[in-house]
């Protein structure tokens, strides 16, 4: 099977392409810089496999080399999520994805691609407020969508909307190596003397390990399921506090927390951004999600996919590990 990977060289994308090999697919991977992606596969890509898979060059947002890159395609995946603020700073992110989603639906649809598989985020459950919301200030007892989380939404609903067959994927936070939501949280473990945790600690999430989350997405490629969408989690529920203290624990430091009872989002995303060397335009979206639970509704899509998942301990060891084959970690 002919199948296309946008977003091929980020992290989902560059672990997704040898594992699509692997099962003697024929891989396609896109992106806007060939350097970029040939970088980012040569990190993990088996030597034997890199002649095996496409580079094609195109612009999801201008639709420039859609139509070359989706030709004779089956089945395309759709690994583009864009937060930061563009260089002309032009528009905002929603609005990109937006764009893109629907250049990439048409093209998709001109192409008779007969699958789009899309790895999208949970959204707060709107039928089950927070528990955590009735006793910390900054938490609404209403589960409210972010921007970045309403923007999944509406990218996965073009996406379906075009090409009735396509599936997708809803995930919260994917623990890997180059995960940078999981970056961010260990950044923070290192650099912090003290985890000074606002009120969003009390929430709940179920994180996945991408090992988990890419062997999801290879099925997806011939799936057959009663749904188009699933909700994906590990199966470890925690609070972001939690999460944080196993993770200092795992990375054998000693880290005491302070709880606030408020949020301060504004402010907290750009302290935060700055002790992790992060931009404070990803930082930021990602922290106006936590404002309540994000939880699977269901928690039938391991099975349906034939997923063994791993614990939430197993896979942030797993990801230092692979972290510290590539660069240090400050804190051991």
């Amino acid at each position: 099977m002919r199948i296309l990977i946008t977003g091929a060289s980020g992290f989902v994308g560059s672990l997704l392409v040898p594992r699509l090999c692997a099962d003697g697919h024929k891989v396609r991977a896109l992106g806007r810089d060939r350097e970029r992606m040939r970088t980012a596969l040569a990190r993990t890509q088996r030597p034997a496999q890199r002649d095996d898979v496409e580079l094609v060059h195109a612009d999801v947002l201008s639709a420039a080399g859609l139509a070359r890159a989706l030709a004779g395609v089956e089945v395309a995946y759709y690994l583009i999520h864009s937060m930061e603020q563009p260089p002309n700073g032009d528009s905002s992110f929603p609005e990109r994805d937006l764009l893109a989603a629907e250049n990439f639906a048409a093209a998709a649809t001109d192409a008779g691609v007969r699958r789009i598989v899309y790895l999208g985020g949970l959204t707060p459950r709107r039928d089950a407020p927070t528990a955590a919301a009735d006793s910390v200030a900054g938490i609404d007892t209403e589960a409210k969508v972010s921007r970045h989380l309403a923007s999944r939404e509406q990218v996965e609903r073009v996406l379906l909307a075009a090409i009735p067959d396509s599936l997708a994927l809803r995930a919260s936070i994917v623990i890997g190596a180059h995960s940078r939501s999981f970056r961010l949280l260990v950044h923070l473990v290192e650099r912090l003397p003290v985890l000074t945790l606002p009120a969003w600690q009390a929430l709940s999430t179920q994180p996945i390990d991408a090992r988990d989350v890419i062997e999801m997405l290879a099925a997806c490629a011939t799936a057959r399921l009663p749904r188009n969408s699933l909700d994906v989690g590990g199966p470890d529920t925690l609070t972001y506090g939690e999460m944080l203290t196993r993770i200092a624990e795992l990375m054998l430091v000693n880290r005491p927390a302070l709880t606030l009872r408020v949020n301060l989002t504004g402010v907290t995303a750009r302290v935060a951004a700055a002790i992790a060397g992060e931009d404070p335009a990803l930082v930021l979206p990602l922290m106006e999600g936590l404002q309540a639970d994000l939880l699977p509704a269901e928690h039938h899509a391991a099975e349906l996919l034939g997923v063994q998942l791993h614990s939430f301990d197993g896979a942030v060891e797993h990801a230092l590990s692979e972290w510290l084959q590539s660069e240090p970690l400050a804190a051991r």
